[in-house]
C-alpha cells in the first residue's frame, strides 16, 4: 500500500510541492550553468536588485541562517560569482559585488527561472494562483503569531 500523504495535511503537500519545484529548478539551471545552486541564483538576483543589502537581510530572504549564508557567500566568491570587501564605515560588515561571471549567470538563468515558473503553474488560472498565494500568506501569518 502506497501512502501519498502520510500526515494527511495540506502542509505535507506544500512541503512536497516545494521539494519537487526545487528539484525541477535545479535540474534546469544545471543544464545552463553547471556550478551553481538554486539558492546561489537567488542570492545573485537579490543582490542585483539591492546592492546594499546586509548579509542578515540576505540570509532571511533566502531562508538561511547566518552561518549558512556565510558559507554560501564564501563559495560564491571562490567560484567567482561575487567579490567581497570590508565595508568602509563598519569593519564588521562586507560589501558584496556581483562579478562579470555572476552577471552573465543571471542573464543565462532568467529565462530558465521563467520556464520553471510556467512549468510549475501550468494549468492554473490567475484566480487559482491568487487564491493559493492568499492562502499561503494566511498560513505564514498564522505561524508567526
Amino acid at each position: 500500500m502506497k501512502i501519498e500523504n502520510p500526515t494527511g495535511t495540506a502542509l505535507y503537500s506544500i512541503e512536497k510541492a516545494i521539494k519537487e519545484y526545487r528539484k525541477l529548478a535545479q535540474k534546469n539551471i544545471t543544464k545552463v550553468v553547471k556550478d551553481i545552486t538554486v539558492d546561489q541564483c537567488l542570492v545573485l538576483i537579490i543582490l542585483q536588485q539591492n546592492e546594499s543589502i546586509s548579509q542578515n537581510e540576505l540570509a532571511n530572504l533566502v531562508f538561511k541562517d547566518s552561518a549558512s549564508i556565510t558559507r554560501m557567500i564564501e563559495l560564491m566568491v571562490k567560484n567567482d560569482y561575487l567579490t567581497r570587501t570590508i565595508h568602509a564605515e563598519d569593519r564588521r560588515k562586507f560589501n558584496l559585488v556581483i562579478t562579470e561571471k555572476g552577471l552573465k549567470t543571471i542573464e543565462l538563468i532568467e529565462p530558465v527561472i521563467q520556464f520553471n515558473r510556467e512549468t510549475a503553474l501550468h494549468g492554473l488560472s490567475i484566480k487559482e494562483i491568487t487564491l493559493l498565494d492568499q492562502t499561503l500568506h494566511k498560513i505564514i501569518s498564522n505561524c508567526k503569531k
